[in-house]
C-alpha cells in the first residue's frame, strides 16, 4: 500500500479530524491543511478542525486564510484531543515548531522537511526529495483520481509557488509536474489577489533595517537588527537581499521579545544551510531547517547579555552570531 493510500484509508476510518499546522502557518502549510481537509470530506468525515499556534501575520498568510475561506482555530490541548484522528502538515514533531505536546502520538504526519530524530506517528508520508508539502497532497488527489475544487487547486499552486520562490528556489520536477496539474484547474483570479497584497507597516519598517545593517564578505551577507514584532520581515528580507548581484548566502537576525530570530537562505549548492546553523549555534537554541533556507531563535541573555540600549544589544549580536556565520561560510 502506497503511503498516500495508507492515508486515504486511514481517513475512511474516521468521522472528525484534527489537522495541526505548525507554529506561523505559512501558504504551504495552510494550502497542505485545506487540501487534506478536503480529502477527508470526499471520504466522509464530517467534522473537520485546523489548529495553529504561533500568529499569522505575514501579509500573503492573511490574504490566503481571507480569499480561500481557512477557518483555522488557536491550538489548545482540549481542541487536539477533540476528534477521532489527528494529523500534522508540513512538520512532523510533536513539540518542534508546534505547541503539542511532546509526548502525543500524532494518527498522521504529511511532511517534506527532515526531522530530527523519530517521528512518533502511526502513519508517516515524510518525503524530504519534494520541494514543498502541498506537492505530496497535490499527488495524492491525482493518485486517487479526487478532483480538486478550483479552491484547492489554486491554494496547493500557490503553497508550491511560495514555498520555492515562484520555482526561483530548487523546485524539484515533482513540483513542476504537479504545478501543470494544478495550474489547469486553478482558478487565476485569486492567484493574482494573492500577488498584489501589500506589507504591513512594520514590516516595512524592519525592512529597511535589514537593508541599511547588512554587513557583506565575499559572496555572504549579514544583517542584524534591533526589536521588532513581525518576525516574517526577516524571512523577507533575507529573500531580498539574496538577489543582490553576486551574493549567495545570507542571515537575517533580529529582536522579538527575549528572542533573537534567525532567518537564512542560500543558493549555494555546496552548503547545506540548515546543518551549518545547527552546528554553529544548535548549543545556544533552537535552529535547523533545509539546505537553502533555514533558521531559529536563540534566547537573548545568555548570548548578548543585558543592556538597556538596544543599540548595544544589537552590536553583540552582530559580533555573537553575524560575524560568526559570516567567518564560517565564507570558509566553506
Amino acid at each position: 500500500m502506497s503511503d498516500a493510500a495508507a492515508v486515504l484509508t486511514r481517513l475512511r476510518s474516521a468521522s472528525s479530524l484534527t489537522v495541526v499546522c505548525h507554529d506561523d502557518p505559512d501558504p504551504d502549510s495552510l494550502a497542505s491543511a485545506i487540501a487534506l481537509e478536503s480529502l477527508a470530506r470526499a471520504r466522509g468525515v464530517d467534522t473537520v478542525d485546523i489548529l495553529y499556534g504561533g500568529t499569522i501575520v505575514h501579509q500573503q498568510n492573511r490574504a490566503f486564510v481571507e480569499l480561500f475561506d481557512v477557518t483555522p482555530q488557536r491550538y489548545s490541548d482540549a481542541k487536539l484531543g477533540a476528534n477521532d484522528i489527528v494529523a500534522f502538515v508540513d512538520h512532523s514533531v510533536p513539540g518542534d515548531h508546534n505547541p503539542v505536546p511532546p509526548e502525543e502520538t500524532i494518527d498522521i504526519v504529511i511532511d517534506h522537511h527532515p526531522a530530527d530524530g523519530p517521528i512518533p506517528a502511526d502513519i508517516v508520508d515524510v518525503r524530504e526529495s519534494y520541494g514543498a508539502t502541498a506537492t505530496i497532497l497535490a499527488e495524492y488527489f491525482r493518485e486517487s483520481a479526487t478532483e480538486p475544487t478550483p479552491r484547492i487547486a489554486s491554494a496547493l499552486l500557490f503553497g508550491i509557488h511560495r514555498e520555492r520562490l515562484d520555482f526561483y528556489r530548487q523546485p524539484t520536477d515533482r513540483e513542476y509536474a504537479v504545478a501543470d496539474y494544478l495550474h489547469e484547474r486553478s482558478d487565476p483570479s485569486r492567484l493574482r489577489e494573492l500577488y498584489g497584497v501589500s506589507f504591513l507597516p512594520d514590516s516595512v519598517d524592519a525592512f529597511g533595517d535589514v537593508i541599511h545593517n547588512r554587513v557583506r564578505w565575499g559572496s555572504c551577507l549579514a544583517s542584524c537588527i534591533g526589536r521588532l514584532e513581525n518576525r516574517v520581515a526577516l524571512a523577507q528580507g533575507a529573500d531580498f537581499l539574496l538577489n543582490i548581484d553576486g551574493v549567495d548566502t545570507v542571515l537575517v537576525c533580529g529582536i522579538i521579545r527575549e528572542e533573537i530570530h534567525l532567518s537564512g537562505r542560500t543558493n549555494r549548492p555546496d552548503l547545506d544551510l540548515g546543518e551549518t546553523l545547527i552546528e554553529l549555534f544548535a548549543d545556544r537554541g533552537n535552529v535547523g531547517g533545509h539546505d537553502d533556507m533555514a533558521g531559529g531563535q536563540l534566547p537573548l541573555t545568555p548570548v548578548a547579555g543585558t543592556a538597556e540600549e538596544e543599540a548595544v544589544l544589537v552590536d553583540r549580536v552582530r559580533d555573537r552570531i553575524g560575524r560568526e556565520f559570516l567567518e564560517a561560510v565564507s570558509n566553506t
